[in-house]
């Protein structure tokens, strides 16, 4: 799994761990597609201030590309 720069930064200002960017794209809630990218999204109870972590990235090559990760911070999510 390679994570992006801007991923990066989102895991250090919302402290999300990388076991919390895999569990949420192996077990998602919510699971989508836009074009090459894929979309998951998943809730954590006691994490993030209740509110889910949503995970976008693609697969290149047989390998997991993390372009962004943060808390969806929407009162409603599909």
């Amino acid at each position: 799994m390679e994570i992006s720069r801007h991923a990066r930064n989102n895991m250090r200002l919302y402290k999300i761990s990388e076991s919390d960017i895999i569990k949420t794209i192996e077990s998602s809630d919510v699971s989508d597609r836009e074009g090459e990218k894929s979309i998951a999204i998943k809730k954590f109870s006691g994490r993030f201030s209740g509110y889910p972590l949503k995970v976008v990235y693609e697969l290149v090559a047989e390998d997991i590309y993390v372009i962004t990760t943060y808390p969806l911070k929407k009162k409603r999510w599909r």
